[in-house]
This record gives C-alpha cells, structure tokens and sequence, in this order.
C-alpha cells in the first residue's frame, strides 16, 4: 500500500500516540474519553452527535443512495489529455437532492492511496465530515466506506477529498441542495465548476508540496528569467495571489479554447451556481455587457445587488442570476493575478464576438466589490449578540519548510479550541502573512462581521494580507471540527485546527 508521502510525517505521530483523537476523542468520546482544556471531547461517535442528526431530519424525507468510485482516470481537458485521479468524469456528476433529503453515498476507492469525501458546507454530522485522523478512518485502497447524513440546508455546495493534496486532483463534483420555494427569480440553472489544473501535465500535487516543503516560497519575481513565468500577484488579494504555477485553468473541466457550451434563450434568466474548487487560485468571474445579480453566498440567501464582476476564494460558492442577451455570451472566469481564464458560453445561436481574450482583459481592469460585504437576508442573519468565547486565529507563514500556522502552531488534531454546545462563538481571524487565505469552517456556517454590520452568512470567507475578519457562529452541531485555510498546500503545510466540542 502506498501512502501520500507529503503526508506520512503528521500521520505517523499520530498513529503512534500523539493522534488520540480518533483513539479516544472519535471513538471513546461516547464513553466519555478524551479532553480539551478540561472538558470531556464530544467525539463522532458521541450520542450527542446522534441526538443532533435526528434532530435535523423531517418526516416525509427522500433517501438518495449513490455509488461512487474514485479512480485513475484520462480526460480531455480541450486539446489537452490529463492523467489523474476523478470519480469517473471531469468535475464528478452533480448530486442533486432536497432540503431534508437523507443522502446516503458509498464511496469505493480504487486508488494507490487511502482517501475520503469531506462534504463541503453542509452542516451534517460529525461522523460523516470526511476527515482523517479525526472524524474517520482513511479509506484503504480497495476499501470502502458509506457515507449517510441529512442535508438540512438548500444551496450550492461541493464535495472532495480530505487527504494529502488529492484535492489537487480530479477528484471533485458539485452537490447541489434544492429548495421547494426557489425558481420564482430564473428560468434554468447552470452549474459552473472552476479549478486549477497541472496533475497529469508532468507534475503532480504531490511532487508539488515536496517541492514546496524543500524549496520554500520562491523570493523573486520569475518572470525576470527567461522562460520562468511569473508568480501570480493581484492587487486585490493584497498582493501575493498563489504559491504554485499551473499550466491551465478550467470551467467545467474544459480550457479556455474548448469550452462547454449552454444551450441558452435571448431574455432567459438563468441561475448560475458559482463553485471554485480550484487548489491556489481565486477567480474574479462575469459576463461581459451583462449584470449579474448576486442571490447566495456559500448557498445561504443574500440581499440581491447587482455586480459586473464578483470574486470566489478557494472553497466558495456564489449564485448569480444573469438574463441571457441576444447573442452568444461568454460567462468568464479570470484566474485572479495570473492572466489565465476559463469560460461556458452561453449559446443562443446568434454569433458574437469571438475575441474573448479581450474580454477578460477587459474584465480584469474592473472594481471587484468586497464579497464579504454582502448581506444576509432577514430570514437566515444571525442576530448580533456578545459572543461566550472568543477564539483568535493567527494565520501566519510559510515558516522553516514552507510551514503555515494557526496561533503559531502547525495542526494538531489533538491541541482544539474548546467551545461547548450552545454558545455564541466569535472567531477572530488576523492574517499576518502576505498571502490571502480562504478560512472555511466545517460543520457550521458564520456570519460575518463586517465593519459592525450583518455580513453574509458563509463557510468559506477570505482573509486579506494585513487583514482581520470577525465571524460569529451558533454551536449547534456537536462533535469535532477542522477549522483551515483552503489553500490545500497551505492546509497540509499545517494551516488547521480544531474547533473542539467538549462538555
């Protein structure tokens, strides 16, 4: 068996004692094992954890039951053939349920590596979260394991791996959560996936992080050597915009040359499920000549403003609703500071101008909005109240061996932040690295704190260089919950932690 190796040296210590978590906090916390702080760990397999789904589920609720198979696969990107990991197509095949569905998915791995699915957004149970060394077992190759949870919450959200860099990978699919009373503002929905992509190019992500781990971050401008291209740098992400140089970018699983195409009608509104499943990069994304009107934040409802441009963090979802025009439309998604993009058109069979280089040239000089500034609805904002406790999490990096930290300390799933059922829980993020980061909670979605005033609610929010972002959450779902940077090279470097649940 072949285990990640960017990976062994953090798992080893667990296993071999410092990795009691899942020893006596995932699997001993329903007998009372394992502390925080002082307090018992309320671990995956807690009673309380069970109490908390039952408590989620409705009468009258479907069961959908899905099989899935992770692995190696070849795909055409456009032009281009792709080596990689995928669960058999390029992004995976959407997961379409309802609110309150009970989704039950048996994931077979056929891999050369353990892996997992972390269902990304949903407030689901802890035992079913999707993460090694913490909520479950690693799937072996030629194991597997079934994954059941409620999904109590409608919106956009996605799922992918929590092991080592096979984020990196293929190894991704939308899962989308339906709500009876939506539709009443758009005719049509269009997923749009957006990624990164070198795996399978002569590199892997893997090969990648080792690279990273040995070399570090690189400290000159590259594109000042012939041949070397530039490291990414955006004004907008507060200057550093990636650690990693990648060939191509993707909508959809197609470069920009071959893009899939919509089959679309002049004055049609059509939903657009923005997801960035991308590794390192963020994507400023419009359609050019046509306003988009923003509906949801990470699925939760906002109040509708209408943008030319908006901006997805690794890890984020937006939805947008866009009336076609009366003529072919190129929905474009600027890989933010690297002078790449991918593209969906929106066909109606009236040709159009086919210089869309121009037009993301031309998208690239506009004024993005802060996103953080959107505002929730009445109907899902969490009151402002003075929280219980107060967590500060200090993102700084890359240290000795591209390490990147919370509270100056790499990830140790058994050093969590201690927070009790019940509480009102403030998360105070200060980014003193020069690099944005992407900060997702498992398990809960925030609400964002900007400038005194009812932000969005999110599970994925981005943290600017020099900058601090306020969230506030209800714990109302027990258990233990990784807490992290969605740059997956930052994360594995050991920008994670742990919000604890003890009792």
């Amino acid at each position: 068996m072949t285990v990640q190796s960017t990976s062994l040296g953090r798992r080893d210590l667990f296993r071999l004692g410092l990795g009691l978590v899942v020893a006596t906090g995932a699997a001993g916390c329903a007998s009372g094992g394992g502390s925080s702080s002082g307090g018992t760990l309320i671990g995956p397999k807690s009673p309380k954890v069970e109490a908390a789904e039952r408590a989620r589920q409705i009468a009258g609720a479907r069961r959908t039951s899905i099989k899935l198979t992770a692995l190696q696969t070849e795909f055409d990107l456009g032009g281009v053939t792709a080596n990689t990991w995928s669960y058999g197509e390029l992004p995976g095949k959407e997961i379409r349920i309802r609110r309150g569905d009970l989704l039950n998915v048996e994931l077979r791995n056929q891999l050369s590596q353990p892996t997992s699915i972390h269902w990304h957004g949903v407030a689901l149970r802890n035992d079913m979260d999707g993460v090694p060394d913490l909520t479950q077992s690693e799937i072996v190759p030629g194991g597997s394991f079934t994954y059941e949870f409620t999904a109590p919450d409608p919106g956009t959200y996605w799922f992918h791996p929590h092991s080592g860099a096979q984020l990196d990978r293929g190894l991704y699919a939308p899962l989308i959560v339906e709500d009876p009373e939506d539709g009443g503002n758009y005719d049509t929905e269009l997923v749009v996936v957006l990624d990164d992509w070198l795996d399978g190019l002569g590199r892997t992500p893997d090969a990648v992080f080792e690279e990273l781990r040995a070399k570090g971050m690189p400290n000159m401008d590259h594109g000042s050597m012939p041949g070397m291209p530039a490291m990414p740098k955006s004004d907008l992400l507060g200057g550093d915009a990636g650690d990693v140089i990648y060939p191509h970018v993707l909508a959809n699983g197609k470069v920009w040359k071959a893009p899939q195409t919509f089959a679309a009608k002049p004055g049609q509104r059509i939903r657009l499920r923005l997801i960035n499943a991308a590794a390192d990069t963020a994507f400023r994304v419009g359609v050019p000549g046509v306003p988009m009107t923003v509906t949801h934040a990470d699925g939760f409802p906002v109040v509708p403003v209408e943008l030319d441009v908006v901006l997805l963090g690794m890890g984020e979802r937006l939805d947008c609703v866009v009336t076609v025009p009366d003529r072919t439309a190129p929905v474009l998604a600027l890989a933010e500071g690297r002078g790449q993009f991918a593209q969906v058109l929106l066909s109606t069979g009236v040709a159009a101008s086919t210089d869309n280089e121009s037009l993301a040239a031309e998208l690239a000089k506009l004024v993005v909005p802060e996103m953080n500034a959107l505002q929730a609805t009445d109907s899902v904002a969490l009151p402002l109240r003075e929280p219980d406790v107060t967590h500060d999490l200090v993102l700084e990096g890359p240290g000795d061996k591209y390490s990147w930290t919370i509270n100056g300390k790499v990830y140790d799933p058994t050093d969590g932040l201690p927070i009790r059922s019940g509480q009102v829980v403030r998360l105070r993020m200060q980014n003193k690295s020069q690099m944005f980061h992407p900060m997702h909670v498992h398990g809960h979605t925030f609400q964002v704190r900007a400038n005194g005033k009812t932000g969005p609610r999110r599970d994925t929010a981005i943290v600017l260089p020099g900058r601090e972002l306020i969230v506030d959450f209800d714990a109302d779902n027990p258990g233990q919950w990784l807490t992290h940077c969605h740059n997956i090279y930052h994360s594995e470097a050991g920008m994670m932690t742990v919000l604890s649940y003890v009792e």
